[in-house]
């Protein structure tokens, strides 16, 4: 058994002094004084000293606004999302909760760059069907095999392992990589629940359970429908499913996972290899691990303040956090702030009223409540006591947690949920990046180390 798996620091005990001194020699070797980046006029995370992210390209998917400018000073402003040119606001407002499920219009709106008809819609959620199919022995001979106990490399695994299975894997015309993108978009929901049912079945012992999607059920309903023993679950469960697909599904093209698909689609890499590219920035915690912590905060903050409805106490504890004293001692306030919107965060404003309506529903009123006032205290908290160069508010990810665990998804496919979601994005934006431009991206960078004369090995 231990030949198959690789050794570790703990199994090594003889080896660990040698890699820690190793590790200091690198440390020494990589680190990069701060202040050398103000010095030599070069933006760390391409982001200038306000927060603002520079430009490095240019794009027609999806926008964001948080702030305007003014006399040449930038003022803080009420959030705003638009893909294609319309605000998300109307997008919501024209799928109510009685109508259809929007995710399909939403990437045909993404994916072609105009609201589709009703007979185009039908024809378009009918080709997404019909991709949402894995080759006959995929789940035996790729997922059933060394599942992992991380989901996002479960599904980046199966993404990479589906080139294999395409005798065009490698044709980057514009007409192929189409159809490999809505492959994608249709089988993601798949690999990430089968993913989850193996690991569930093999490292923790629990029953094996796989269900076919069915043809006729959108994203979120198959999503329910495979992912639960009973392959039951409520409208209102599957209509708010819907709705965080669409308010996950893309997000102005800036951030790392959307930037990375346009990176690696410049190289000329096949779309298989561009996609786990961007499900591996997406796994860093940085990008999209928020979700879980807020969950895991929330839960901190409901079992040490000791009455829900006192804002004093509640002020005081998430001083305590800020300060880095409590919850998990980073100092941070997750799901409160955002790098572009500084006043709202136009999807955590769409998400809040329908997050209500299902902790009604599941009798978590209380808990409800609790977030609410969190979410209306926690930006005084930080402003009072951090120097802040913008307003700061909630983002999407502050209820995201609270909504998946009301629809009793496990925590592991929190983020596979975002990454099911943003598929559509990274295909839009691999498309436009194809059909826009032949240059490849290559960033430059400053060294900060002097020249040296090389010493013989002899006189070292």
């Amino acid at each position: 058994m231990d030949d198959l798996r690789l050794s570790n620091l703990n199994e090594n005990p003889g080896i660990s002094p040698k890699i820690n001194e190793l590790a200091e020699l690198a440390i020494k070797a990589d680190h990069i004084d701060p202040a050398l980046y103000t010095e030599s006029g070069v933006f760390r995370g391409l982001r200038n000293t306000n927060g603002e992210g520079l430009k490095v390209g240019l794009t027609g998917i999806s926008e964001i606004q948080g702030q305007r400018e003014e006399n040449g000073q930038l003022i803080p402003t009420e959030g705003r999302l638009f893909y294609r040119g319309y605000d998300i606001f109307d997008i919501v407002k024209g799928i109510p909760l009685e109508s259809h499920f929007g995710f399909e219009e939403c990437t045909y709106l993404l994916l072609f760059g105009e609201l589709p008809n009703i007979d185009q819609l039908k024809e378009f959620s009918g080709i997404l069907s019909d991709f949402r199919k894995l080759p006959s022995t995929f789940v035996r001979d790729i997922i059933m095999k060394n599942p992992s106990s991380d989901m996002m490399n479960t599904l980046a695994k199966s993404v990479l392992a589906l080139f294999s299975y395409d005798e065009s894997a490698d044709d980057t015309s514009l007409e192929n990589v189409l159809r490999q993108c809505l492959q994608l978009i249709s089988l993601s929901p798949l690999l990430s629940v089968y993913g989850y049912q193996a690991y569930r079945h093999f490292h923790l012992g629990k029953t094996l359970v796989i269900h076919n999607p069915k043809p006729e059920y959108s994203t979120s309903e198959n999503l329910l429908h495979m992912l639960r023993p009973d392959m039951e679950f409520s409208p209102l469960e599957a209509k708010l499913l819907d709705l965080m697909l669409i308010l996950h599904m893309e997000h102005g093209g800036g951030s790392n996972s959307s930037f990375t698909t346009h990176l690696v689609t410049t190289s000329g890499t096949d779309t298989y290899a561009c996609i786990s590219a961007a499900l591996a920035s997406l796994k860093g915690p940085a990008h999209g691990g928020a979700t879980p912590r807020v969950l895991h905060m929330l839960d901190d903050i409901a079992l040490h303040v000791n009455d829900w409805k006192d804002d004093e106490e509640i002020s005081a504890y998430l001083l305590k956090i800020l300060n880095g004293e409590a919850n998990d001692g980073t100092g941070n306030i997750y799901g409160i702030g955002h790098a572009v919107y500084s006043l709202s965060d136009p999807r955590n404003v769409i998400i809040r009223k329908f997050v209500e309506l299902l902790s009604n529903e599941k009798g978590l009123t209380k808990e409800f409540e609790l977030y609410r006032t969190v979410e209306r205290l926690a930006p005084e908290v930080i402003s009072k006591n951090r120097k802040m160069y913008k307003g700061v508010s909630a983002n999407l990810e502050f209820y995201s947690g609270f909504v998946y665990s009301m629809l009793n998804i496990p925590e592991e496919l929190f983020t596979p949920m975002f990454a099911v979601a943003r598929m559509a994005g990274w295909s839009a934006h691999r498309l436009e990046e194809l059909c826009s431009s032949t240059k490849i991206i290559r960033p430059a960078y400053t060294n900060v180390t002097p020249r040296r004369s090389f010493i013989p090995m002899n006189e070292r």
